[in-house]
Order: C-alpha cells, then sequence, then structure tokens
C-alpha cells in the first residue's frame, strides 16, 4: 500500500513539474511574440522617423510656393522626418525631372511634387517608384498614373464657381473680362479655368459676361505684368481681370494701379494676403479674392506622405492622422481624373473686412 501511495505521489508530482514547464514554455513564447511584435513596430517607426521626405515646388521665387514648403517642412519635423525642399529655376516639367532624378539617387522615403505638366513626369515619376519611393501630388496633379493620391486644396468646381460668380459681380451682371494664368500646362489653374467655361457656357446667369481671352503669366511676375499690359491694350471694354495665380494676381493689380484704371478695371482671383492688401481697401484695384491656407497645403501634404510611407495604398478610403489637421481620408478626385485625392476644405473669401488680419498670418 505504501509502495501504491509512493508512485502516485511521484505521478502527481511529475505531471505538476511538466505543467509548469509547459506555462513557462508557453508565456515564455508569448513573451517572445510581444516582444518581435513590439521590435516591429519599433522598427517600422524609427524607419519612418528618420528617412527623408522630398518636395518639389513649380518654381523659385514663387511666394506661394514657399508657404507650402514652409508647411511641408513643419510636417515633417513633427513626425521626426528629414524634410528636403526642391526649388526648379524654372517653371516646366525638364526642371522637375531631373530634380526627381536627383531624388531618386538620394534614396528619398517619399516625393511630394505641384506638378509643371500633368503628363510628361510620368518617365521619371515611374522611375522613381520602381526605387521604392512613394510619390503623390499637391496643389497642380499629375495624371493619376503618376501619382498614389493628390492633396487638393479646395474643390475644383467650387473653385470655379467662387470665380465666375466673382466676375460676374464686379462686371456689374455683363461685359467682358478676361483670365491670367499661370503656365498653359499648369493642371490646377487649367481644371478651374476648365469649370469656370463650363459654368458659363451651361449656366444661362452668366449668359451676359464673356470671356475675351485667357493669358498665361508663366507664374513669373514680369512676364505677367507684360500679359496683363497686352489685354489692357487689345480690349479697352474689359471690366474685370480674373488671375487664378498669385503671383497673376499681385502682377495685375499692380499695372491696373500704376495705370489709374482703378474703379474701370477690377482684379480678383487666388491671392496671398500679405501680397494683395495694399490692393485690397475701399479704393483699391482687389475688391475681394479667394484663396486657402497654402502653408496648410504643405502640411497636409507632408502626413500624407508619411501615411504612403507607413503603409497607406492611396486609394479610396484610406484613413490617416494629419497632426494639427486631425483625420483625413483619401477620396475620388473631384477633378474626374480617375485618380484619388486628400482634399484640405473649401476657399476662402477676403475682403477688406477681413485683409488686414490675414495679412499678417500668410
Amino acid at each position: 500500500m505504501k509502495k501504491i501511495l509512493s508512485v502516485t505521489l511521484l505521478i502527481a508530482m511529475m505531471l505538476t513539474l511538466l505543467a509548469g514547464c509547459s506555462s513557462a514554455a508557453t508565456t515564455a513564447a508569448t513573451t517572445a511574440a510581444a516582444g518581435e511584435t513590439t521590435a516591429a513596430a519599433a522598427t517600422t517607426a524609427a524607419a519612418a522617423k528618420g528617412a527623408s521626405y522630398a518636395l518639389i515646388v513649380k518654381n523659385t521665387g514663387n511666394p506661394y510656393n514657399e508657404k507650402e514648403a514652409e508647411g511641408y517642412v513643419k510636417a515633417v519635423e513633427e513626425f521626426g522626418g528629414t524634410a528636403i525642399v526642391k526649388r526648379p529655376a524654372n517653371p516646366t516639367a525638364e526642371d522637375q525631372i531631373a530634380m526627381i532624378n536627383e531624388l531618386v539617387s538620394q534614396k528619398v522615403a517619399a516625393i511630394a511634387i505641384a506638378a509643371n505638366d500633368v503628363d510628361a513626369l510620368q518617365p521619371a515619376i515611374e522611375k522613381a517608384a520602381a526605387a521604392g519611393i512613394k510619390v503623390i501630388s499637391l496643389d497642380s496633379a499629375t495624371n493619376p498614373a503618376s501619382r498614389l493620391t493628390h492633396v487638393q486644396q479646395a474643390d475644383p468646381v467650387a473653385i470655379g464657381k467662387v470665380l465666375v460668380e466673382a466676375a460676374f459681380d464686379m462686371a456689374g451682371g455683363s461685359g467682358e473680362f478676361a483670365i491670367l494664368s499661370a503656365t498653359s500646362t499648369a493642371t490646377n489653374q487649367n481644371t478651374w479655368i476648365a469649370n469656370m467655361e463650363k459654368l458659363l457656357k451651361e449656366d444661362a446667369k452668366y449668359k451676359d459676361l464673356k470671356l475675351v481671352k485667357t493669358a498665361y503669366g508663366d507664374d513669373l511676375r514680369d512676364k505677367s505684368v507684360s500679359e496683363t499690359e497686352a489685354l489692357l491694350q487689345t480690349y479697352p471694354n474689359l471690366k474685370v481681370i480674373v488671375a487664378p495665380t498669385t503671383v497673376g494676381i499681385a502682377a495685375a493689380a499692380k499695372v491696373v494701379t500704376d495705370k489709374g484704371l482703378i474703379g474701370k478695371v477690377k482684379v480678383t482671383g487666388l491671392g496671398l494676403p500679405s501680397e494683395m492688401a495694399a490692393y485690397m481697401t475701399a479704393t483699391g484695384a482687389c475688391p475681394y479674392m479667394f484663396l486657402w491656407n497654402p502653408i496648410d497645403i504643405g502640411y497636409l501634404a507632408g502626413y500624407t506622405a508619411k501615411a504612403m510611407v507607413d503603409g497607406a495604398t492611396g486609394k479610396v478610403g484610406d484613413k490617416f492622422e494629419a497632426g494639427k489637421l486631425g483625420a483625413k481620408e483619401v477620396v475620388t478626385a473631384t477633378s474626374g481624373d480617375g485618380g484619388t485625392e486628400v482634399v484640405l476644405g473649401d476657399p476662402f473669401k477676403f475682403d477688406t473686412a477681413n485683409i488686414g488680419e490675414w495679412s499678417k498670418v500668410y
């Protein structure tokens, strides 16, 4: 009997030891797995943190682009990346292509680009994508095949509508107006102008408003001045100049002011408050204009680029956090180009009542 009891106790002790070993092994395995997951997450975060994020603007000396760059750098620094800003000497696709190739050699993690041409950048961007670089566009879109997604400043249809409505208002409901744009290949301006033309054609409200010409100042101050002077000379009955470009609106307002045409010709469009405050007074060339915060566009582009590096694909439904701007979602591009975009917000109206305040901001 004692022998049987001893054997039973021995078996019980062995089972307890085995269970203990099994539990310890399970705990160790679980801990190891958790450790591996944590390590992997930490590695991903560290990789994103130490990565380089590049921005290619349209051209050097463009105040609007400089504000975009300011926001982009701020975002990248916030999440611990290294920001690189490239400024082409000329607003051409050729200059941007050279910079894309440079960034491929530098092995950056992402490129955000304000495209000078919708299609011409594609071969260079495809080379970048093949090297594992995440490419998005901002402000001025590439074609969908050349980007994961696009950072859109505002709904292009809404922009076209407010610009036509401003021309209608300032012209008194009828008469001639002209558009002073950036380059002839700038996708953002071309999209807004196409929406303006569509509205003029389809809405009977604007039947007496005549668009006489779209001129191109190439986002260069001197050329924009020359194009404005040519418009005024060619169309002596011109009532309004609409410039959907910050360089163009400032140039047009200056020419109208210098030539003593305030009251006869009015200027509106998209402008930087700090540059337009002098022309937006009770007796100024520009009664009101529109824009958004270009600093926020650059900032959103920075976080959008990070989202792509972190694993987002740019497909409709992708969601991510964009720092101070909060949660953002990728949606179908409102331009109808077949791609996707992330939208900053609606166009904002600047007038004599608020220009003083905003001119201190940007």
